[in-house]
């Protein structure tokens, strides 16, 4: 494939239907995502069918990723058609069940009032409304509205992570964390992250089944983030929440902060929220948009990601188009040739274990070897897809390709840049195991006969993959 830059969809009203999918996945969708914040636990795990079957039928490789909902705090509903709240204006908060308007907002939080203080500010919605805490009393607090706008429906309420007492995960997200790994999703997003231990309660959970995914989305986790990076499987830069929680003007700095960390560190990361937000109504980006998908590709992302556009926009197919079109031209003019050098010089200080360091060398020779003989492809033997992991790091020119015996690995791959995930068998020796790799990737057609092609591997007779010890270059004939 051309693009190498991997697209996350997520899949809602406009797309529920398995032609629609179809579509989607011919024009580059690779990772469907299934939002549990939406919806009730049977209608994903219907969805979750029917984008079995549209993958099926378009012969791709199609991962999917469901996101748990995490904490939520929510206003009481305000009055039909909303209210107005106007900047420099004052209203109350208080903590309860029951309805909210203009001068008294209700909180169904029992610790919003311990958890508060003054000079703390609260966000409405998706950020549109800023309020600032002025006086916390007994039963109430009061709030002097910053920034103004018309709160509708029952807004979610977004308050200081660093403060916040909710924890994460919550119970209802290990009850869909154990549903939808036992449905066999290949990937798990844990919502509001702050701290690597966050992950091991779905890790108990999960058992193995699917791949962690953690989502980066408060300024907690931005001081725990090395460690996050080391114990999730994936990440994901969440900026609707992180925009929220820190100052908007950090954001584009803090997403090629953790891009870095991850890309050096061999972890899919994913970056999220608004991409092509206008394009829920509109049939075509704003130049604005255009930039920031371009900026992510230059970044490094390893996906770039579409939830409203496709889950409720108008035409989600064009969206997957633009969203292709915009990644595959922006990789022109990406500078990857400065992450293998980079990598080259640090990676020696990023694995602790003898096992990541035999394979961290390996893949770092691999791409040297590949851009010496100006090889064609280079193929990646796996049963984890971790050799394919590690040899993306380095953004090789070469194409990339993944051949695994597991089907969950092979769909699990399509998370990882520029990996082409092709299903294989499992051989009994290194030779044969080389042999059938290139054979199969002349079959597919992404090889020809007079190419030069690296094949990287572990040993093909241990119960899983260990190390990534074996390189051969081939001369295809």
């Amino acid at each position: 494939m051309s693009r190498r830059t991997k697209i996350v969809a997520t899949v809602g009203p406009s797309c529920t239907e398995r032609s629609v999918l179809e579509e989607m996945f011919t024009a580059g969708v690779d990772v469907v995502r299934l939002n549990l914040s939406h919806g009730r636990l049977d209608e994903h795990l219907e969805r979750l069918a029917v984008v079995r079957e549209a993958a099926d039928a378009t012969g791709r490789p199609v991962a999917v990723l469901a996101d748990l909902p995490g904490p939520k705090i929510r206003c009481g509903r305000f009055p039909e058609g909303g209210v107005a709240l106007s900047a420099g204006s004052f209203v109350r908060f208080e903590q309860g069940a029951g309805p909210s308007d203009a001068g008294v907002i209700r909180v169904d939080y029992p610790e919003l009032l311990a958890d508060m203080v003054v000079g703390d500010r609260v966000v409405l919605g998706d950020g549109a409304i800023s309020l600032s805490i002025v006086e916390v009393s007994d039963g109430s607090m009061l709030a002097r509205v910053e920034t103004g706008g018309r709160a509708q429906g029952a807004p979610g309420v977004h308050l200081s992570s660093e403060r916040l007492g909710l924890t994460t995960p919550t119970e209802e997200d290990l009850v869909l964390a154990e549903a939808m790994a036992a449905a066999g999703v290949e990937f798990i997003a844990v919502s509001f992250v702050r701290a690597a231990v966050d992950l091991e309660p779905v890790r108990a959970v999960v058992a193995g089944r699917a791949a962690l995914i953690a989502k980066i989305e408060t300024s907690a986790a931005l001081a725990d983030l090395i460690a996050i990076v080391e114990s999730a499987d994936a990440v994901m830069v969440a900026r609707g929440d992180l925009g929220i929680d820190c100052p908007l003007e950090d954001v584009p700095h803090l997403q090629k902060a953790i891009i870095r960390e991850c890309v050096e560190r061999g972890v899919p990361v994913i970056t999220a929220t608004q991409m092509l937000e206008s394009m829920v109504t509109a049939p075509s980006p704003t130049r604005a948009e255009v930039s920031d998908v371009a900026n992510a590709v230059f970044d490094g992302t390893d996906a770039l990601m579409l939830s409203g556009e496709t889950a409720i926009g108008h035409d989600p197919v064009a969206v997957v188009r633009q969203m292709a079109a915009i990644a595959e031209r922006s990789e022109r003019e990406a500078g990857y040739r400065a992450w293998a050098d980079r990598l080259g010089r640090t990676q020696r200080t990023r694995w602790d274990s003898t096992t990541d360091r035999i394979t961290a060398a390996l893949s770092h020779a691999a791409s040297l070897a590949a851009r010496d003989t100006e090889a064609t492809a280079i193929l990646c033997c796996t049963r984890s897809g971790r050799t394919a992991r590690a040899m993306a790091r380095f953004r090789p020119t070469a194409a990339l390709i993944g051949l695994s015996p597991e089907p969950s690995t092979v769909r699990a791959m399509s998370l990882s840049w520029g990996v082409d995930p092709i299903p294989v068998d499992t051989y009994s020796s290194t030779d044969e195991m080389v042999w059938y790799a290139v054979e199969t990737a002349v079959r597919s057609g992404k090889v020809s006969h007079g190419d030069t092609v690296l094949v990287l591997a572990g040993a093909p007779d241990r119960a899983s993959e260990a190390a990534a010890d074996v390189l051969r270059i081939v001369r295809v004939d």
